[in-house]
Parts: structure tokens; sequence; C-alpha cells
């Protein structure tokens, strides 16, 4: 008996990351992950367009997500605790979960190859702060203070889990993410909800 065949793409992920683990991400080739499910190789691209594709998941339902949790906040939490608190609740995982994210992680921050795609999807992370400050300020995204929040809250994200990735496995991404949005609204929260353009 072999491998049973693998028919999601959870099931993809995880063979492939064992394989990354083994081989390094950029000597597993698509045939390799293929091979290990047991499956065609057009098969694996009915559930991602490439490997690089495969190390995000489902980015764009995360986003969704995100959004979601964004939109629920109570529209009279301060703009700064909405985003920190959304965005905490965006990054916990289930405990049998976080070593799986935590590999997800690596590759994203530490793979050269996966740079261009990393530019990306931050690209539209970002978006999705910078159109809930907008919606928070009343000014349009492309004014400076949503632009500064999408730019600020993503480059504290990536911090958080740099530091994280750097630690022991008994750090709680949760609990560094939240530490470091609480210091980045210590200098945004200055400006209030609905306070329009700063004046020049």
């Amino acid at each position: 008996m072999g491998r049973p065949r693998a028919t999601s793409p959870a099931v993809l992920e995880r063979l492939a990351f064992e394989l990354f683990a083994r081989k390094g991400f950029d000597e597993t080739t698509v045939d390799d992950i293929a091979g290990a499910a047991g499956i065609a190789r057009r098969t694996f691209f009915r559930y991602f367009s490439s490997k690089n594709d495969l190390v995000w998941g489902d980015f764009e339902g995360q986003l969704r997500r995100l959004r979601a949790l964004l939109d629920e906040t109570d529209p009279h939490t301060p703009m700064m605790d909405a985003v920190r608190r959304a965005v905490v609740e965006f990054n916990r995982f289930d405990p049998q979960d976080v070593p799986w994210h935590r590999q997800r992680m690596q590759l994203i921050l530490g793979v050269p190859t996966l740079q261009a795609d990393a530019t990306l999807r931050y690209s539209s992370w970002r978006s999705v702060i910078t159109a809930f400050a907008a919606e928070r300020t009343g000014e349009p995204a492309s004014a400076l203070v949503p632009r500064l929040t999408g730019n600020v809250v993503l480059a504290a994200a990536v911090s958080a889990y740099e530091l994280w990735l750097a630690s022991g496995e008994e750090t709680v991404l949760a609990d560094v993410l939240d530490e470091a949005l609480r210091r980045v609204s210590t200098g945004l929260s200055a400006v209030p909800d609905g306070a329009g353009p700063v004046p020049s």
C-alpha cells in the first residue's frame, strides 16, 4: 500500500512543508510534492498556481477574515486599539498549528526566492489596514494618515514575527504582536478618529 492520494490543499501543504524541511525550498520541485502526494503534476495545479502560492496557503481567505475582524470592532473603540485587537486575534492559532505556522513564516521571511511574492502579499495585507484607517479617519486611503497606518502596522507585524521566529518556542506570537502594536499606538493614537487632514 502506498501513501493515500492527497485531495485537499491542507494535505498538500503539510506534505510540501515536510519536503521543504528535508530538502530545502529551492531544491523541492512541484513534481516532488505531487509524487509525495500520489497525484499527477496537473492535479497539483488545480489546488495551487505555483510552489510559492502553496507556501502562502489560503491567503485571500485570510485577508477576508482580517477585514471581518476589523469590521466587527466597536466603532467607539479608538482606531489603533481596534487595529491591534484585530491583528492580534487574526494571528492566534491552535497550539497544534503553531509549528506549521512557524515553518510557513520562516520560509516567507527567510527564503530569497519568495520575497517577490511577499512584496505583493504584504501590499494586499497593508491595503486592508489602510482602508480601515481611511474609514475611521474620514480621509481617502491615499491620504497621509491611512497610508502611514498601513505601513507602520505592517512594519510592526513583520518585526514581531521576526522576533517570534528568533525566540524560543515558549514565546507566544500574540503577545509579541500585542506589545509591538501597543508601542506603535502610542504614536498614532495622537490622531483622533475623524480628525481629518493634519494641518500644515
